[in-house]
Parts: C-alpha cells; structure tokens; sequence
C-alpha cells in the first residue's frame, strides 16, 4: 500500500500482521518474551505509566470553546503541533520497518471511529490489535482513511525547545487534522486513552455520553455500570461469573442503550492470582500482551507479586478471551449506576442508594483515597478526586457530562448506588479493610433488585441513604458510625472528609446545578454537633 498520505516513506510497513508475526518481531527485533502461559512480555521501558501533565491539544477556533482548558487539557499552538508531527514522522521514517493497525473505536457501527496507529514496536501493534475492535477481512479491505490516525514515536523525545513543549514527552491531539502524536514514552496506556480522549471529545457533539466505567449484563438483560478509579475493584467486580461482561473500561451511553469503546481489556495485574481474578488469569494467554511483568529467566513463569518494574504491570488481552463476554459489546439502557469508592478513612458506607443530585455530585467528584504507605511521605490517607471517574480524559467540561448522565437516569429510571470497597471501622491503620465477600454480596442484591425497597436510614455525615440489612453482609458494618469503637475519632474524621469533599467542588459549583452542589456531605459544624 502507498503511505504517503500519512508522510510515510519506509518501505517495510505491516498492516495489520497477523499475531504469529508480531510474536516473532518482537522477540527477534525488540528482545520480547514468551511467558510460561504463551503470553508476550514486554517492556515500555523508563515510563511506566500515562504522563497526564503532557497531554496537549491544538488551540483552533473550531473546538476552543468547547474543550475544559487547564492543567488537563494545556493549549498547544498549530505550529508546535506540526513541528512534532515533524519530528515524529522522521523518526519513523527512520526506522527499517513499520506497523500499522487498521481498526475500530466503538461497537455501534453508525458512531464507531475508523482509526489507524502508526508505530515502530511490534509490542505496540499487538496491544492495539487487542485494544481496538478488529476488522473483518471485508471491512479491513473496505476500510478506507481513517477518521484519526496515532503517530506513536514514543522512542523520540519531543524537542523541548519546541514552543509548548515543557518536557521530553508529548502526547498532542489535533481534532482539526484527525491527528495524535506520542513522543517520549513507549507506555502502550497512552494509546488507549488517546482513543478514549477522543471519543469524550466526539461522542456528546453527537448527543451520547462517553463515561469510563465498566459494564455487565445479567441474565435477564439488566445492565450494571461500574465506575471508579484504580484500587477501587471496578474491573474485578465487572468480572462476574453469572453475568456476561460488555467491557472493563469504556462506555458510551446514547439513545439505543450502552456500548464499549474498546475491542479489548487492560487489566492491572500486580498481585493477580487464579484464585482471586480466575477470567483475568486465564485471559492471561497466547495473543495477550503483558506490560512491565517480572519474568523468571529459566522457567518463564511470571512473578505477578513481583513490583520491581512497576506496581502498574498490565495485561492487554481480545475482549473475547474472557469466557462470559458479550459479542458484540452491546447492551440496554442500564438499571444500576454504581460508583465505586475506597475509602481509607473508613467513614463512607460499604452501601449507599444515591439520588438524582447525590449521583450528579458524586460523579462530578470520583472521589477514592490513596492508603498510608503507597507513595513516600504519604502517612495517612490521603483523599484522591477526579472528575467523572477519569479526569485526565475528559475534553468538555466534568459538568457537561454530569448533565448528560442525570439526563439519562432520568429517562430510564436507572438507580444510581455509592459502594466503598475501603476501610471499615476506623481509617487504614487501625479498621479493617472491607471483605470482598461482602462487597460482592452487596452487588449481588443490588442486581438481585433487594435493595430498592430495603429500608434506608440516613447518613448524619454524608446525607446519604444507608440500606438497614443485606442478605450476606454483616449489619454491624453497615452504618459506619456504629462500626466505629471511638465516636469521637469517627466525627473527626467523617469532619475531615466532608470538607475535604466541599474543597474539591468548589471549583465545579458555579458551572453545576444548585441542586448538584447542595447534594454533597453536610458542613463539618453538622457532623460534630
């Protein structure tokens, strides 16, 4: 094929290479591994994780007034866009051969995005080849040019003295030109959420609500959204034998009920065991790219507990290595909105059933906490927001999509439900975490539909509304200021989180509803009278 529309000149270019091949390259060109289970390790070398404080997007009239600028979104001006572009396609031209994958952002087929990557790592190509949704051979053939194409010369460092440019990577978008750059890391991740920082930006232009969350379905056709940030079980508790999984991290909700994004899952995998994540284990296989793993030298086995590399290592694998997964990743309209939390500060319910605004106001926040111990000098919990559960991929502003969630619970009647998988009975250090038991027994009753009509008593901290039982869950957990053995410390510390909460919104409050920014935990002077 030519490639010269996309500034291509190298005369090897894969398009689309079958798995077989990529295995092959990157064990021959790039020193990639086959693990024990016939996965492919590989590493994405001094970065090890997404660079959010370089994501760039093009200053142009056309979509300036609609982008969230800020420390999420920095401004970027056409010039310094093409100068990296630049800089990106010498690179590739420099290398002896290329990958290309042709494939699919989005399961409905009338709003889906034709993308194409570009890159020079075989391990690259593999990842996308999981991650986007695979053409046919006739579509592949029919595909034509792409809505967007991924320049990914993670390998290059950005040119600092480039206007814009404030360190060695770049991950710069241009929706005018249909165009993504990636320069200075070779994490895969970024790839991934450049195609979801895409979709956040198109997707509510058409009216549908782009969300990161996973979703399942049950066996009567109920669908269950899950939304959290990392630590919080999302992917685990998506993970559900008796329900058929739509995705594990990308959704869009628009008039004909949920899609994903995605043709693939990218699952953390530290820690991971057979016993805890059974599908995520054995999705661990031939055709699955494993990102930062320790691999044993002699055996090839994976040491999944081993950090040394990264506490990020990742698992990229099809969708449909997942036993129980839906294809295509489609569902209804969803039932039960679910926002997950941990809290480290053990002062939020294990299970609470949120209203209209509460729901509005805790998306708006994507509040989890990080634990003492997890990063240096972190002492005590430390409480971590982020807009709609994903802050660094959204485009519009976090209020944007609030109103367009609200819109659809309204209009579905879909119940929305806050569940903290974090500490109970005092903060991380001296309660306990929650058993996942009890957490999975609460999601089985709010699928179950138990917890619709379970009388609630309200949260004096939190105004939030705490189910009085749970078949399979210990009631003295359920009420945090009962499980608690020192009122006194709990007040405090429930006063801490709430103003730490009302911190964080005000800087949502003037563009939210006053009914949205009345909805978040009551006044620290409340909580200790």
């Amino acid at each position: 094929m030519d490639w010269s529309a996309e500034g291509i000149t190298v005369g090897e270019v894969w398009r689309n290479a079958p798995v077989a091949v990529l295995y092959e390259h990157a064990i021959v060109h790039d020193g990639d591994q086959i693990t024990s289970s016939g996965a492919l390790a590989a590493s994405s070398g001094e970065k090890t994780g997404r660079s959010p404080r370089d994501k760039r997007i093009v200053d142009n009239p056309a979509s300036a007034a609609d982008i969230w600028w800020g420390d999420i979104n920095m401004r970027l001006a056409e010039k310094s866009f093409l100068a990296i572009r630049r800089q990106a396609l010498d690179f590739l031209n420099s290398r002896q051969r290329l990958y290309v994958v042709d494939g699919f952002a989005g399961w409905d087929g009338r709003r889906h995005l034709k993308v194409r990557v570009i890159c020079a790592r075989p391990y690259h190509a593999l990842f996308m080849h999981n991650m986007l949704i695979r053409p046919t051979a006739a579509q592949l053939a029919d595909f034509g040019q792409p809505d967007y194409v991924i320049y990914n010369a993670g390998q290059a460092a950005a040119d600092t003295t480039t206007p814009g440019m404030t360190s060695p990577t770049s991950i710069s978008i241009s929706f005018e030109r249909g165009e993504f750059v990636i320069l200075g890391t070779e994490y895969a991740g970024e790839m991934k959420k450049g195609v979801f920082t895409l979709m956040n930006y198109l997707m509510p232009r058409q009216d549908v609500l782009s969300m990161h969350c996973s979703a399942n379905e049950g066996p009567s056709g109920d669908v269950s959204l899950f939304f959290g940030l990392s630590g919080t079980g999302k992917t685990t508790l998506s993970a559900d034998t008796s329900r058929r999984l739509i995705g594990d991290d990308e959704h869009c909700w628009s008039d004909d009920g949920i899609f994903n994004i995605e043709g693939g899952c990218y699952a953390k995998c530290i820690h991971l065991s057979a016993a805890k994540e059974p599908e995520i284990y054995s999705a661990i296989r031939y055709g699955t790219v494993l990102e930062n793993t320790v691999v044993d030298a002699h055996t090839r086995a994976v040491d999944y507990d081993d950090n040394r590399l990264s506490d990020n290592t990742r698992a990229s694998y099809p969708i449909e290595f997942i036993p129980n997964a839906q294809i295509p990743c489609v569902g209804d309209h969803p039932q039960n909105i679910i926002f997950l939390t941990c809290d480290a500060f053990g002062v939020l319910p294990p299970v609470s059933r949120l209203t209209r605004e509460q729901a509005m106001y805790h998306f708006i926040s994507g509040y989890t906490a990080k634990v003492a111990g997890t990063e240096v000098g972190v002492v005590e919990p430390q409480a971590t927001f982020s807009a709609c559960f994903g802050a660094a991929f959204l485009v519009w502003h976090p209020t944007k999509y609030a109103e367009m969630l609200a819109e659809r619970l309204q209009a579905h009647g879909a119940q929305a439900w806050l569940v903290n998988t974090g500490w109970s009975g005092g903060a991380y250090g001296k309660g306990h975490r929650i058993n996942l038991a009890h957490t999975r027994a609460i999601i089985d009753a709010i699928h179950s539909g138990e917890l619709v009509d379970t009388p609630t008593a309200e949260d004096a901290a939190f105004g939030l509304a705490i189910p009085e039982h749970v078949r399979g869950v210990d009631p003295a957990i359920l009420r945090p200021a009962n499980a608690w053995s020192d009122p006194a410390a709990y007040r405090r510390t429930a006063a801490k989180l709430a103003a730490l909460f009302h911190q964080n919104f005000r800087q949502y409050a003037e563009a939210a509803n006053p009914a949205t920014a009345a909805a978040g935990p009551r006044a620290a002077a409340t909580v200790n009278s």
